[in-house]
């Protein structure tokens, strides 16, 4: 075992603690041992220099990740693949004759008026696998007791469980994903993708630009009100708020709200912190997400608020600036998740082979609501 010898270090770091001297560059190559991949058999004890040391404590790391995606999980079911879903469209009014009777006149009650009933059918399914082997005779050797050896298989289970759980959570971030591209890609007209930033320079007359404008009170607090407003206008029953045009409406309870965390955070920070009434600048209940697509190098804005995907519909789509979504809890879901574990023994080699497998339907209702909030600097067209 290598023991260094640090009264000097600790010399000078207690002065540094007790202000009597300046803060100073510091070796902590001999203090911080940041482990090694192979244990070499060369390390001995300090007295005899013949004894190899031995393992004294086993730590496995064995942290279950519990992932942190929006809700989208419906229904599973055993026999069938199809999800059919049912609406029926708003029937239009018509003129009461009970207030309009004229002497002979014949009024026929014997007509038959159809509704007009839309059926849309999902009939997709995407999985995939892990595959992880595990031994035990083979693994003997290396542990003191079997309690060792039951936490180390239970650390790799729960490996492949956090693996499960960072892809199950990517995909249904991919759903989000694709319902937000295909909104930006159709909505011309600027109710289903807000351009916030645009609206807040010509409100105000300002420049912001999408780089500086979450460091800015003002736009924050605008940005907030925006979305609640359209959260509000949502529970209303209105064409307007999806890409099918059919008359929809989203109560609150049933409103899907995520938000980018770059902006829930600044509007907690700059607005909440700040003001004699922050219940009437909080924003609606939502979830939170640090990115949509991925956090690139060093969660740049740029990055964390990119979406840069062909979506299903076949368009190449980009989207910049995105600070959040309201979606319908009907408009993005996971259906029909089957996972499951299957097994085979090699007699052989005696192991066991080990398949983790995932299914799930990831669908989007376009008939459903869904609005986007964006900010990105004005083209000038």
């Amino acid at each position: 075992m290598l023991v260094t010898q640090l009264h000097t270090l600790v010399n000078g770091v207690t002065k540094e603690v007790l202000g009597e001297t300046t803060v100073v560059k510091e070796d902590l190559s001999n203090v911080v041992d940041i482990g090694t991949a192979v244990f070499d058999a060369d390390k001995v004890d300090n007295f005899v220099k013949k004894l190899v040391d031995h393992i004294g404590k086993v730590v496995f790391v064995n942290r279950v990740y519990s992932g942190s995606v929006p809700s989208a999980l419906m229904d599973s079911w055993e026999f069938g693949s199809v999800l059919e879903k049912i609406s029926s469209d708003l029937p239009d009014a018509q003129e009461n004759k009970s207030w309009d009777l004229e002497n002979g006149t014949e009024y026929s009650q014997d007509v038959f008026v159809k509704p007009n009933v839309v059926a849309k059918f999902f009939n997709s399914k995407v999985t995939f696998e892990i595959q992880m082997s595990f031994t035990e005779k083979q693994l003997k050797s290396a542990f003191s007791n079997a309690a060792q050896l039951n936490g180390f298989v239970s650390m790799l289970l729960t490996s492949v469980e956090n693996s499960l759980t960072v892809k199950l959570d990517s995909l249904v971030m991919r759903a989000f994903n694709n319902f937000s591209a295909q909104v930006f890609e159709t909505d011309t007209v600027g109710v289903q993708a807000i351009n916030l930033l645009e609206k807040y320079n010509t409100m105000y007359a300002t420049t912001l630009t999408a780089d500086t404008c979450l460091k800015e009170p003002d736009f924050i607090r605008y940005a907030t009100y925006q979305m609640a407003l359209v959260s509000d206008r949502m529970t209303k029953v209105s064409k307007l708020f999806n890409v099918g045009a059919q008359a929809r409406f989203t109560p609150k309870d049933m409103q899907n709200i995520v938000l980018l965390s770059d902006f829930s955070k600044a509007s907690e920070t700059f607005l909440l912190s700040d003001t004699r009434n922050p219940d009437k600048v909080t924003l609606p209940k939502h979830d939170s997400v640090p990115f949509w697509q991925g956090s690139g190098l060093s969660y740049d804005f740029a990055d964390v608020s990119k979406i840069d995907v062909k979506t299903a519909a076949g368009d190449d789509v980009v989207v910049t600036g995105l600070l959040g979504v309201i979606a319908d809890k009907d408009a993005v879901a996971v259906s029909n998740l089957d996972r499951r574990t299957t097994v085979a023994y090699n007699a052989r080699a005696e192991f066991y082979n080990n398949w983790f497998k995932a299914d799930a339907q990831y669908i989007n209702d376009l008939n459903e609501n869904y609005v986007i909030f964006y900010v990105a600097d004005s083209t000038g067209e």
